[in-house]
Order: structure tokens, then sequence, then C-alpha cells
């Protein structure tokens, strides 16, 4: 079993729009891991050593090495392969849509509205890997040492929040970090009105675009 690989970027390609190819130098050999787009956007000088840690597959007789940016990415990486009906372009595009601990509290919390946000993930997928994993990845998240947001509305209050927001055209992530902040910074109470946490919400949003912008 590899558990990682160290080497130099030969080159970053994206070959559709669910599949990006990482072909990595070591010792004078290339090796071609598909990869998350979340870390392709961070390896942008070819010829950086970078170390990438791998899950290697073999699938319908055809050896596959895939890459991530830490043990954690990859662990749940597995986690979700393990899930029925769960294969590695959902498990990616999973990765891809929400930071590592918001996918965790996600699931957890059985925040399907979140989760199908991701491509190709429908609500019976997405209500499929809550059943499947809530409980393992209680435990896992303890060992896996990353901080787990917990702020946000109520769970009557926040689906209709999160409608909105989408609609609005925010991402999943930047919807999650924008729930937990409003909570954890200004206090907002969990059962306060819809309206309320869509208005602070957009706020901070908007903020963010004049600082990034």
């Amino acid at each position: 079993m590899i558990s990682y690989l160290k080497g130099i970027i030969a080159g970053v390609q994206t070959v559709s729009a669910n599949r990006t190819i990482l072909t990595l130098e070591v010792n004078g050999t290339g090796y071609d891991l598909q990869i998350p787009q979340r870390l392709a956007n961070q390896l942008t000088n070819t010829g950086n050593v970078v170390q990438i840690f791998t899950h290697y597959q073999i699938r319908e007789e055809i050896p596959m090495l895939y890459g991530f940016s830490s043990p954690s990415e990859r662990d749940l990486f597995r986690h979700l392969l393990s899930v029925s009906g769960i294969g590695a372009a959902l498990a990616i595009a999973l990765l891809d849509t929400l930071e590592l601990p918001e996918l965790v509290q996600a699931i957890i919390a059985a925040n399907t509205q979140i989760l199908i946000q991701a491509p190709g993930v429908g609500k019976k997928t997405a209500e499929r890997l809550c059943l499947e994993l809530k409980g393992k990845l209680i435990e896992w998240r303890k060992s896996a040492g990353f901080f787990v947001a917990t702020g946000g509305p109520a769970p009557g209050i926040l689906e209709e929040v999160q409608m909105t927001l989408f609609a609005l055209g925010y991402t999943a992530h930047e919807v999650s970090h924008a729930l937990h902040v409003v909570s954890e910074n200004i206090g907002l109470p969990k059962d306060a009105y819809v309206e309320d946490w869509i208005k602070q919400a957009i706020a901070h949003l908007s903020s963010n675009e004049v600082v990034t912008g």
C-alpha cells in the first residue's frame, strides 16, 4: 500500500469537469494521481516538491491512484467510498464542495440540504451518507484533530435560510461558514427569525466580497 508520495510537480491537467490529474515525478518515475480541484488550486508552480497522501484503488482491473493534501482528507475519502452508491467521482465532488470540518458536520447533523450542493449528489444519496456515516464520523473526528463548526440556526430554520442563500448564488462553503460566523461572532440565537439569519449572513458574505474583490 502506498501511503504517500513525495516528489516534483511535473504538471496538473484538468481532463474534464470532475477529473483533475496531477503528474508527480518521484525518483525519475512519473505518477498520475486524480486529485480534488481544491488541491489542484494549491499546486500552482511546476517544479515544486510536494507530499501527496494517496489512496490506491483497482476498478474493473484498472489501477487508480488518488491524491490528497492530508491524511484526514484521504481518510474521509475512504469513509465516503464505504457508502453504497458512492464512487470516487462523488466522493471527490463532496470534498471539493465543502471544507473537511463542514462536510463532516453536515453528515453528522444530517444536513442534506447542504450535501446536495455537491454535483451529482441527490437527496437520497445525501440521506444514505448521513445514515451510514454519522456514527463512524462522530468517533473519527475526535482523532482527526480538526475544528468542527457547531454554530448555526435551529434545524427548523436552517433549511429555509440555506435555500435562500443558495438561490442568491452563494456556495455551500460560503453559506456554512457564514452561518457559523453569525452564530459565534455576532451571537444570533439559534431560534432567531429566518429573516434575521439571512440578513446577518448576507452582511457577512458581502463584507467578504468587498475585502476580496
